[in-house]
Parts: C-alpha cells; structure tokens; sequence
C-alpha cells in the first residue's frame, strides 16, 4: 500500500465531505481519482465515458457522504461500490437501448409479450412455479399485464413502456407498482 492511501483517513473526510468541506473532496480526488478511473475503464471500456463516470461518482459520493455508514464496511471501499454501481448501471442501461423503427415497435404490444412469455415459460427452472404465474398474470388487466411483461420479458424501461402504450409515466410506474403487489399476494 502506497504511503499516500496509508495516510489518507477517508472516513474523516467523507464526514468532512458531509459537512460541505470542499477541500475534502479535493483531498479524495487527488487520492483516487486515478484509481477509481483505471476501475470503471474496466467496466465501461470507453476512456470519455469513464472519466464521466468518475466525475459522477465523485459528485455522488458529495451529496451522499452523510450516508456513509462506517458499521457497514470501510469508508474507501464505499467510494470504490459508488463508482462501481454507476459504471454498473451505465453499462446496464446502455444494453437495454435498442433502436427500432415504428413497425417493429408497434409489433412488440400487449399479445406479442404475453406468447414471448408463454414461450420462454416453458424452458425455465422454475417450471412447477409457471401454472401459479400464469394464473397471476391473468388475473391482471390487459393493460397492466402488459406493463409488467414489458417490463420484465422484454427488458424496457418505464418511458419506453409508457412510448408504446400511449400512456403517462406516472401511470405506468403506478400500474407496475400496484401489479407486482398483485402478484406477490397472488403468489404467496
């Protein structure tokens, strides 16, 4: 260990940091801003987007050091885990982009997910779960079953539910929200 992370108290200056002392994440920049990029490089394998990331993270770890709970595990591995989950999340994100023109869009509706359902259904671990799934489902309204194979076959986000169906965002994250209790109590 390099004698400048031996001396580096991160804890005291992620406290600091809560505390709106900006010489603190000054302090943690110089530190770590190296190593956090050499980190999500490997996650991201794009140096620009990188480097946003990392400036992200930073801003992140500002806002949210109040929340650092040191019971929890070390204050420079906190850092490192809000890096990591934003490199994570942007990759993450990145694959869900898909770019389709309008008919391939208005192919994917409410039917067309329920049969990819079906057909995926019957190829899954959890087969002696699928009956009591199905029943679940079809227990929802079109719409809102709908909603939730979008969400969980297809892989869309909450906009790009709310772009196909025509429908407000707000509607669409209440309609999952109300669906999966539906589910989980007709599961239980």
């Amino acid at each position: 260990m390099s004698t400048l992370i031996a001396d580096v108290d991160y804890q005291r200056l992620l406290a600091a940091c809560a505390r709106g002392e900006r010489n603190a994440l000054h302090q943690l920049y110089e530190a770590e801003s190296a190593q956090l990029l050499g980190v999500v490089l490997r996650i991201v394998r794009d140096r620009a987007l990188a480097e946003d990331i990392v400036h992200d993270a930073l801003l992140n770890i500002w806002l949210r050091a109040g929340s650092f709970d040191p019971m929890r595990g070390s204050a420079r591995g906190w850092i490192y885990s809000v890096a990591r989950h934003l490199a994570l999340n942007t990759v993450r994100n990145r694959s869900r982009e898909l770019n389709m023109d309008t008919e391939q869009s208005q192919q994917m509706d409410a039917s067309r997910s329920f049969e990819h359902w079906q057909q995926r259904k019957d190829g899954v671990s959890w087969e002696e779960h699928s009956a009591g799934i199905e029943r679940c489902l079809a227990m929802l309204e079109p719409e809102r079953r709908s909603c939730i194979l979008h969400a969980y076959m297809d892989g869309c986000t909450h906009h790009e539910i709310a772009a196909r169906l025509n429908t407000p965002l707000g509607t669409i994250k209440a309609w999952i929200r109300r669906s999966l209790a539906t589910l989980r109590e007709c599961m239980s």
